[in-house]
């Protein structure tokens, strides 16, 4: 059974965790983390059993990584913003956020709330500004239009990438005709 974690000890982790996020997800190690917490790679796993369970719980605690949502009077070039928005990092770091939904549903609803909040609250922004511009129907739901965006980006992390230009053409085509009045 693990020791109770030291509260200064699994801050300094976390911290280096954030950190260490500005060079790449990928770059990051247990040893890295570790060497700049100073503890024990011994005591990291104790703690968590994966560097995407530490991911978790830094962004969970942290600061999130700043990203701006595009706000235009083209719906479909903001939607195709959105899903273009996709760089091998930011690939990375939904795999790994992925990976630590599917091994702790407790941190990966935590995590959905907090991350899915910012484009949760565009995409119904940007929906009553369509619909005030008669471009889309006034029952649309924004809720259920952010979790198809939320989808899209999460099901591209899984395959392995950003979409190529004509994948997101597609995709915005069949939201758009979903949704347009």
């Amino acid at each position: 059974m693990a020791r109770p974690r030291s509260e200064k000890a699994r801050q300094s982790v976390l911290a280096a965790m954030r950190r260490a996020l500005a060079s790449g997800y990928a770059d990051v190690t247990i040893e890295g983390l570790a060497l700049e917490a100073e503890v024990s790679k011994q005591t990291i796993y104790r703690w968590w059993p994966s560097k995407a369970a530490i991911l978790g719980e830094a962004l969970l605690e942290g600061e999130l990584p700043a990203f701006e949502l595009p706000v235009t009077d083209d719906l479909r070039a903001d939607l195709r913003a959105v899903l273009s928005a996709q760089s091998p990092d930011a690939v990375a770091l939904a795999r790994a956020l992925i990976e630590v939904t599917a091994t702790d549903a407790d941190l990966g609803l935590k995590l959905n709330a907090r991350l899915a909040a910012p484009l949760r609250e565009w995409t119904s922004m940007r929906l009553v500004q369509a619909v005030d511009a008669s471009d889309v129907r006034a029952d649309v739901d924004a809720a259920v239009v952010a979790d198809q965006l939320i989808a899209i980006g999460s099901y591209s992390a899984l395959v392995g990438g950003p979409m190529d230009a004509g994948k997101v053409d597609g995709m915005v085509d069949v939201i758009l005709r979903g949704i347009e009045a």
